[in-house]
């Protein structure tokens, strides 16, 4: 389970550059570059959650070593 996040977190940063190529800086939220930037908040949304299912884990490991 840990290398599935691990591809999946590495995953989202590729996304993340994918669509920071795609922002046009003069037309900002216009067109295609507010896809991009929709795409970029929602790849942020999954780091988030996959850095919060890590903690989770980590914080069960301890817990179950403990008793």
């Amino acid at each position: 389970m840990k290398t599935f996040t691990y591809i999946v977190f590495a995953l989202a940063i590729v996304f993340i550059g994918v669509n920071a190529s795609m922002l046009d800086f003069s037309n900002l939220f216009e067109g295609q570059s507010l896809i991009a930037i929709i795409g970029i908040l929602a790849t942020m949304c999954a780091i988030v959650l996959l850095l919060i299912f890590n903690m989770s884990r980590s914080i069960a490991n301890k817990l179950k070593k403990h008793s």
